[in-house]
This record gives structure tokens, C-alpha cells and sequence, in this order.
């Protein structure tokens, strides 16, 4: 029993969907319409946003580093598309321009942190400030609005009764996590979270993987941004603001270390879409909505208190499995010399 214990914390992304099963069968038994067919599609259709989100985080986060910006790109990016939208650009084009709005926030936090030295909490602290800032003025504080209707119905638009979007965002978390688990520049990530100087010595480029791991995080919050205006259908003002912190708590959740170097993409996705569960759940429970940045920081402070018991305990179980190890091989030799003699 204590060996299965053992495997479920080191697989997080296990303990993620037993919480999210038992997530759904409690509520389920206080409001029935939350285990709906429809409830649940509209859940996971409301978690791609946040998925984009996660993955974007996770090659931050991966490579101990953290990226705080990313709601205010989000909100940059969706104000950039939209209004290009209404004014008609083509699709493409629009998509293009929110890509390269948040690929460019995410080099100038990557300079900041790698070439300038910066720590990146604080780098992408002032910049959230920045982006939030400039959106204002890009928007002249009035939301962007009276979009097209193809780009609002594209968010409805399903496969064999499954969201489009939510296809597209599984298929890509699929092709990333089967390049970063076979591809040997795909391993430099964690190789550079969980020993940087080790990575140095065997010719990973450090920096420019970590300032690449920023440019990936503003492209996946301007994408996110995208998926957020098509659904909300406008965009507002505050688009964005206080994602970060709902993003993190997702990421770390599903089993990425703060520390760096420990997590997968899978597991930061099933962080997201526990997560949307949780803001699901609030609702169907009758719980006020201001509440929910209240239970988002409860859970980031007690999922990164959980993270940080669960990695001592894993480290000193490995220590003392080291140890006994050498006690057996000692004892091995011990007895061979007395056989002998």
C-alpha cells in the first residue's frame, strides 16, 4: 500500500484525475446537472483556454523560471486580433499579428531574464504591469466589440459532437509531449531546470532555450487569447487579469515542480482542466463568483505547500533507499571476506 502511495506522488498526473473524478461525483451528488452530458462537454470546452495556458507556462516553469505576464498577453494579444478582426483583416493575418504580439512580449521577458540577469518574477511582474498598461491605451480603454460572426461561431463549431478547438489544442498538447519525451532537444527543458550548470557543461545552449521557453509562453497566452475572444465573442478591458495566477496553480498541480526540471505537459493540461472544473463546480454549487480568486490562491498555497512536502519526502525516501542500498553492498562484501578467510 505505502509502494502504490509512492507511485501516485511521483505520478501526479494520477492523483489529477482521481481528484477530478471525485471532484465530479461530489458535486454530482449535490447538483445532478453538473455530471450532465451537457455540463461536462461545456467544461471541457471551457478548459482550452486554459489548457493553451498551461502548456505555455509549463517550458517556463520547467526550466525554473516563472512567467507572470502571461494574462496581460493574453488580454494584448486578443485586443490586437480583435480589433484587426472588426476591421476585417483576413483570418490569417489576424492570427499571425496576435501570435507575434505575444512571441514579441515573450523575447523582451526572456532578454530581460537571461541577457540583463533580471529575476523573472520580477521582469514579468513589470511587465504584466507594462502590456496591462499599453492595452489601455490601445483600446483607449473601451472594449473591442461587434466582431464577425464567423470568428464567434467558430468556437461552436464541433466534430463528431466534440469542440473543434478542444481537438486541435488535445492534438498539439500530443505532438508536444511525445517531442519533449523522445526528441533529445525536447529533454533540454527539464535538463536545464534540474541542472543548469550541468546542461552548461554538455553543451545545451541554456540561454537560448530559456529565452525560447518565453517567446513559447507568450505564443500559447496569444493563442489562448484567440480561443478567449471567439468564445467570449468581445474583448474586455480586464481580459486576462488574474489568469496567471490560475495558471501556475493548474501547472503545479498537475505535477510541475517550481523548482523546475519535474512535470509534463499531459499533467499541466490535467492541472487546467481541473481547474475549469473547480470554477464549474463554484457555480453549480451556488457559491458567489468573487469567490473564486479567494479559492484560486487557497489552492496555488496549498499546492505549492503539498509540492514542496511531497519533493522532501520523494528526496528522502531516495536517501535512504541510497543508504540501505550501501549498508546491503557492505554488508555483501563483509560477509564474502569471512567466507574467504
Amino acid at each position: 500500500m505505502k509502494n502504490i502511495m509512492i507511485k501516485l506522488m511521483k505520478a501526479r498526473e494520477v492523483t489529477v484525475i482521481i481528484f477530478i473524478a471525485v471532484l465530479f461525483a461530489f458535486v454530482g451528488t449535490v447538483n445532478p446537472s453538473f455530471v450532465s452530458p451537457g455540463n461536462i462537454s461545456l467544461t471541457l470546452q471551457n478548459s482550452v483556454m486554459y489548457i493553451l495556458l498551461a502548456i505555455g507556462i509549463y517550458f517556463v516553469l520547467i526550466s525554473k523560471e516563472i512567467d507572470v505576464s502571461i494574462g496581460s498577453t493574453l488580454g494584448m494579444s486578443a485586443a490586437v486580433s480583435a480589433t484587426l478582426l472588426r476591421e476585417g483583416t483576413a483570418l490569417p493575418l489576424v492570427i499571425l499579428a496576435g501570435i507575434t504580439v505575444g512571441a514579441l512580449i515573450g523575447l523582451i521577458n526572456g532578454f530581460g531574464v537571461v541577457k540583463l540577469r533580471i529575476p523573472s518574477i520580477v521582469m514579468t511582474l513589470g511587465m504584466n504591469g507594462l502590456v496591462r498598461g499599453l492595452m489601455i491605451v490601445y483600446t483607449k480603454g473601451a472594449w473591442v466589440e461587434n466582431l464577425p460572426d464567423y470568428f464567434k461561431r467558430a468556437s461552436q463549431h464541433k466534430i463528431l459532437g466534440t469542440s473543434t478547438f478542444l481537438l486541435v489544442v488535445l492534438f498539439i498538447m500530443l505532438l508536444i509531449s511525445l517531442y519533449l519525451k523522445y526528441a533529445k532537444k525536447g529533454k533540454y527543458f527539464a535538463a536545464i531546470g534540474d541542472n543548469k550548470d550541468g546542461a552548461n557543461l554538455i553543451g545545451i545552449p541554456v540561454n537560448g532555450y530559456k529565452i525560447f521557453a518565453f517567446v513559447l509562453s507568450g505564443v500559447f497566452a496569444s493563442l489562448a487569447g484567440l480561443v478567449y475572444t471567439s468564445q467570449v465573442g468581445f474583448v474586455a478591458n480586464v481580459a486576462g487579469n488574474g489568469l496567471e495566477m490560475i495558471t501556475i496553480a493548474a501547472a503545479v498541480l498537475g505535477g510541475v515542480s517550481l523548482n523546475g526540471g519535474i512535470g509534463s505537459v499531459f499533467g499541466a493540461s490535467l492541472g487546467a482542466l481541473l481547474m475549469t472544473s473547480i470554477n464549474s463546480a463554484l457555480v453549480f454549487l451556488k457559491i458567489p463568483a468573487f469567490w473564486n480568486n479567494t479559492i484560486s490562491g487557497l489552492l496555488l498555497v496549498l499546492i505549492v505547500t503539498a509540492d514542496a512536502l511531497i519533493n522532501r519526502y520523494l528526496k528522502n525516501k531516495a536517501k535512504q533507499e541510497k543508504l540501505l542500498k550501501k549498508k546491503i553492498q557492505t554488508e555483501e562484501v563483509f560477509s564474502e571476506e569471512e567466507v574467504l578467510s
